[in-house]
């Protein structure tokens, strides 16, 4: 098999789970509360991301890490797990999976805002067109297409959803000066939110009841979400960026694919009826991220 085709395997097992996670996220908060499924889907990642590293042979990495790169990993743990899906799932817990999903997505459009200011990056015209689009899906999503009644189904669970892709695009713009093992980082910034996960549990919730259910949605959350799908994309990522892998940029435009296949899955695991304002507001979202995606200065 050509490194082009390895690379679009991964690249589309990738998509393909990262698609069922938004439906897994409503399943579990059906018999736990946000923080109760954060506990028990990062626990569950840990174990997954230390086997990963132990079959490929890089656990040593851990211990090998340079104290600044520690330091670094430990403190982005505050970051990612602990603040981004705190928040992230209190918003799924607010708002309907086809709400909450789409506005995610917009993590990408946050991260060129916020790189003006920590990046000293200059928005061009064609940027500032990207955002306004997304945004505006964002409102036709959030209102079902309301735009001149502006109600909103939760004005909260919207405004924890956009928080939530700031706290993403600062974890990745504060992780690209990381010189660590992608891999090994990621743990070791679990392992560091971790502690502050259970602490907050056990402030404001409780330990997780032994329901099955919800319990084991949780562990697919661990597992796909935070765990086996990073592992994925990066080796999707590796075959593409070989001489005949085709170019990481054929890979990375499957993601565009995940949000309008999540759909699909939330209709039919979660039961929420699709509303057309979801469709057109991602189709919103979507192309701003495209035009951000495909302006000149990125094709350079």
């Amino acid at each position: 098999m050509t490194d082009s085709k390895k690379a679009t395997l991964y690249g589309l097992a990738t998509v393909s789970i990262w698609s069922t996670v938004a439906s897994a996220f409503k399943i579990a908060l059906r018999g736990l509360d946000p923080l109760q499924l954060l506990l028990c889907a990062c626990a569950v990642s840990i174990l997954v991301l230390a086997a990963i590293l132990l079959i490929q042979g890089k656990l040593g990495e851990l211990t090998r890490m340079g104290r600044k790169e520690t330091v670094r990993c430990a403190l982005l743990g505050l970051l990612n797990p602990f603040l981004y899906y705190t928040i992230l799932f209190k918003a799924y817990d607010l708002l309907p999976a086809q709400e909450a999903q789409p506005i995610n997505y917009t993590w990408a459009v946050t991260l060129s805002l916020l790189s003006v200011p920590l990046l000293g990056q200059k928005l061009s015209a064609r940027a500032l067109m990207a955002i306004l689009l997304s945004y505006l899906g964002v409102v036709v999503i959030s209102t079902h297409g309301d735009l001149l009644g502006m109600r909103f189904s939760s004005l909260q669970g919207v405004a924890l959803a956009l928080g939530s892709t700031v706290i993403w695009a600062l974890y990745w713009i504060f992780n690209t000066r990381s010189q660590a093992d992608p891999m090994a980082g990621l743990l070791l910034s679990f392992l560091t939110g971790f502690p502050f996960i259970l602490a907050a549990t056990l402030l404001f919730s409780e330990i997780p009841p032994l329901a099955t259910g919800p319990l084991m949605a949780a562990a697919y959350v661990g597992l796909f979400e935070m765990g086996i799908t990073f592992a994925l994309w990066l080796t999707a990522m590796k075959y593409a960026a070989r001489p005949e892998g085709g170019g990481t940029a054929r890979v990375a435009n499957l993601i565009f694919l995940s949000p309008f296949l999540s759909l699909v899955f939330i209709h039919f695991l979660v039961g929420e009826t699709i509303h057309p304002a979801t469709v057109f507001g991602l189709a919103f979202i979507i192309a701003g991220n495209a035009l951000m995606q495909y302006s000149p200065r990125k094709r350079a």
